[in-house]
């Protein structure tokens, strides 16, 4: 069995946990990489035996179902017997019965690779909202309100229309105001880990946002880095 934890970003203390239970490596290694810069706590396992047995209960289990010591649905029902644990199935198996099956078992979703991280997130966050109710849905700070619910956006009470896009890249920075989200960071979270487009379509973004926003000094580049979510210069630029 191997056990790895892995974390080159900051998740803190109250980080989500995440266990990815997947054998192949090179997978396996992606997955958590790309969690943990999005502020995820990730460990993966390669076995079954692996999973039931991993400390502390993670908060959310990525499953796959081919596993060289059981069936993954085997691993689903084992691990709905003792917790509540929110688990996402992702694996090469599209068929109508593994799905009907792997969801019969407890899971709460099911992803068929290939997947992107972009998607993963957002379902993992959506299993979260279901299990974890009492989770803030509402991120305030000054004038802005982003609802993670409805996605629904309010500066001083002032509906604001976002693109898919531009709402991600708000919430990127609305979790953590303050804390510098460096340019790779929102592109592996609102576009894919494995973007290969231009980087000035998030430039041609944020400019969109802030725009939008109308709030001078809210959304702030930090040159060399990234964008943070800074203290509002003054009043609502409606103009």
């Amino acid at each position: 069995m191997r056990t790895e934890a892995i974390g080159d970003g900051e998740p803190g203390g109250d980080a989500v946990r995440v266990l990815v239970v997947e054998d192949d490596p090179g997978i396996a290694r992606s997955l958590m990489r790309g969690l943990t810069r999005a502020g995820y706590a990730a460990a993966g396992v390669d076995t079954g035996s692996g999973a039931l047995a991993a400390e502390p209960v993670p908060d959310v289990v990525l499953l796959d179902l081919g596993l060289p010591d059981t069936d993954g649905v085997e691993v689903c029902r084992a691990l709905r017997r003792r917790s509540d644990v929110a688990i996402i199935v992702i694996t090469a198996r599209g068929e109508e019965g593994d799905r009907v099956s792997a969801l019969d078992e407890g899971a709460d979703d099911y992803l068929v690779k290939p997947f992107g991280l972009a998607e993963l997130m957002a379902r993992m966050r959506a299993v979260l909202r279901r299990t974890r109710p009492a989770a803030p849905e509402v991120l305030q700070h000054g004038p802005l309100a982003v609802d993670l619910r409805t996605r629904k956006v309010t500066v001083d009470g002032v509906d604001v229309t976002l693109t898919p896009k531009e709402f991600d890249i708000l919430e990127c920075l609305a979790t953590d105001p303050g804390r510098v989200i460096t340019r790779q960071q929102i592109l592996e979270r609102v576009w894919d880990a494995h973007w290969y487009g231009p980087t000035k379509v998030l430039d041609v973004h944020v400019a969109a946002l802030r725009r939008k926003l109308g709030v001078p000094g809210l959304v702030e580049t930090v040159y060399g880095r990234g964008f943070r979510l800074g203290e509002p210069a003054g009043g609502v630029d409606r103009a």
